[in-house]
């Protein structure tokens, strides 16, 4: 792949890849741990404590907006690689250090089951081939300036 086709392929990728994590992340955002029911079913919980339950998902609410945010990154890194590399990395190394938490749930047939595995595939596999590439287009870039 010639440089300017890898520079291309690597924003496309950005805005689709940006324009999935802003989808579930206004599901989550706007949906709180019931979720907008954009993924699947929300019905699957029930609060014995509605105080509670509304605290945590108020936190859920707000690990949904910063999911946003990171995806609103993916797209406006897509528009200038270079001015946003640092940027677009560190979501990058967030998103794969939150694909590792996942497995802090300690409950290998959720973290691996169908339902998460998709989005685990994209966090610990995907990421870090992103980075590599936003990496490699980054340098090529700085190599061309000098």
């Amino acid at each position: 792949m010639t440089r300017s086709a890898s520079f291309v392929s690597l924003r496309i990728v950005l805005i689709l890849a940006g324009l999935l994590i802003v989808v579930t992340g206004i599901n989550v955002a706007f949906g709180g741990i019931l979720t907008l029911g954009w993924q699947g079913t929300n019905d699957f919980a029930q609060a014995t404590n509605q105080q509670r339950f509304l605290a945590q998902d108020s936190h859920v609410r707000f690990l949904g907006g910063v999911w946003l945010c990171i995806g609103i990154l993916f797209i406006v890194s897509a528009t200038n690689l270079i001015k946003y590399q640092a940027a677009l990395r560190f979501a990058l190394v967030a998103t794969f250090i939150g694909g590792l938490a996942r497995f802090s749930q300690m409950n290998l047939g959720v973290t691996l089951g169908q339902d998460i595995l998709g989005s685990l595939i994209a966090e610990l596999v995907i990421m870090p081939l992103l980075y590599l590439w936003v990496s490699r287009v980054a340098s090529r870039n700085n190599d061309n300036k000098s």
